[in-house]
């Protein structure tokens, strides 16, 4: 990133009003749509004006009609997350337009079709659907238990079927929110954006097609990590390392991604969430010794995710992730967005940056790109690392992902190089992923495991009563 960086702050055509479309219909569901309100009628209407001229403009056209006088139907519901759905998709498309020509990246064209899953029951479909759209005509501030309760026996239903998984991991996740939020009627803030963004992915997601699973070919060559992004909740991890690949065969190499996602307990944090997912995926391991890994046959989706599997996968030679980023990210072409996933929010695209300097901005770091801050994000750094805001703060150089959050982009650290006790050392986000001989890691280790031991001792004892 050099003089084009300025492009980041460029503002885009289109955005703010398919936002400012979005943010209206998101208003509608705050009261919902069993008796619409006139303003709830005139925001129905703005969903309707932004998709004017597209293929499914008649169809978003009747349905927010139906909706304005309280007889939408389920499909009409439908139609409407769609219409949602396709505006995020517009802004994400125009803003990873701007990142490509900002780092001169290269996108491949979305060819291959999915593969059709096995077909789940279509009554569960139908039944999450009935929820969903009950919510819809509710609206959030009238959740109580009991609504938010009624996707229990849906998702207890779909969770055996590997088909339905995905389904019923957001329902669940969804529900627990809204639960945890009742009265609605109660609530002081309503979270209108990400409550809408899980109604009509979920709502989308009840529709024959959308969990085909998408193309993968065999991928066999050599693996050279970049960074670790860290995902953490009160129930559930995900590390998700984001690599070039290399194709044995000398084509261009590819930016991809490598995921695991474990269930943990609330009270396992820090250090402890690597051991949780270490087991999984041997690629931590790689990741925090610094080496690459050789593929063979590896899947390989056409969006770019390799479904991990370890017997295709073996250590490689020392790999440097700044090397990486300095000598390979720049020749590496990018994969095509799956198009649920096309959300401005999904952006997350891995650049190297040096040469700039670092300043503050409030409570916020930023990073002076010819001439234009850009702020990093240092909240995303994972606490059980030995990347800190201050040792980001005095870097020289840093590998990130470039963010689109709260109305502009953002750096978010993977590592960085910098100068320790007049020493130029490389600090990386996962380096004690695989294991550490880190003094604080090693100490964040062992009580993480006293933490894991007491845990199992406990449910043994009541496994056993």
């Amino acid at each position: 990133m050099g003089e084009e960086a300025d492009l980041l702050t460029a503002p885009v055509e289109g955005l703010d009003d398919a936002l400012a479309a979005v943010d209206a219909f998101d208003r509608t569901l705050v009261a919902g749509l069993l008796r619409p309100r006139p303003e709830q009628v005139d925001d129905l209407t703005v969903l309707a004006r932004a998709v004017a001229g597209s293929p499914p403009a008649a169809r978003v056209a009747e349905a927010a009609a139906k909706a304005a006088t309280g007889a939408a139907s389920e499909d009409h519901y439908v139609t409407l997350a769609a219409a949602r759905t396709a505006l995020f998709g517009a802004v994400h498309d125009a803003l990873t337009v701007g990142v490509d020509e900002v780092t001169g990246r290269t996108r491949e064209e979305r060819t291959a079709e999915a593969t059709p899953a096995a077909r789940p029951t279509v009554n569960l479909l139908a039944a999450a659907r009935t929820w969903l759209s009950d919510l819809a005509r509710t609206g959030w501030q009238g959740i109580d238990h009991e609504l938010a309760g009624g996707a229990a026996p849906i998702v207890s239903a779909m969770l055996p079927d590997p088909e339905l998984r995905r389904l019923a991991t957001l329902l669940d996740g969804f529900a627990a929110e809204l639960a945890a939020s009742c009265p609605g009627s109660a609530l002081d803030r309503i979270p209108t954006r990400r409550w809408g963004d899980l109604w009509s992915r979920a709502l989308l997601l009840t529709m024959p097609g959308a969990a085909d699973r998408p193309a993968a070919t065999a991928a066999t060559g050599r693996l050279l990590p970049l960074g670790l992004d860290l995902h953490e909740h009160a129930t559930a991890a995900q590390a998700q390392v984001h690599a070039v690949f290399e194709p044995a065969d000398g084509t261009a190499p590819r930016l991809v991604r490598a995921s695991v996602s474990v269930p943990k307990p609330d009270t396992v944090v820090a250090a402890g969430v690597w051991q949780l997912l270490r087991p999984h995926l041997s690629l931590l391991t790689a990741l925090g010794e610094g080496r690459a890994m050789d593929l063979d046959a590896m899947p390989l989706t056409d969006e770019g995710d390799l479904i991990w599997d370890d017997t295709r996968a073996s250590a490689g030679e020392p790999a440097d992730a700044l090397a990486t980023a300095r000598v390979v990210l720049p020749t590496a072409t990018a994969l095509p967005t799956a198009p649920l996933d096309r959300h401005p929010a999904r952006i997350a695209e891995p650049v190297f940056l040096e040469g700039y300097d670092s300043g503050q901005e409030g409570d916020t770091l930023t990073f002076t790109v010819a001439g234009r801050p850009l702020p990093v994000d240092t909240d995303r750094i994972p606490t059980a690392s030995p990347l800190t805001p201050e040792a980001v703060a005095a870097s020289r150089a840093c590998v990130g992902l470039l963010r689109w959050d709260g109305g502009g982009f953002r750096l978010q650290p993977l590592a960085v190089e910098t100068t320790v006790r007049r020493k130029a050392v490389a600090l990386h986000a996962g380096a004690w992923a695989g294991g550490t001989t880190d003094k604080a890691g090693v100490r964040a280790e062992k009580a993480a495991t006293d933490a894991v031991t007491v845990l199992r001792e406990r449910a043994g004892r009541l496994l056993r009563t």
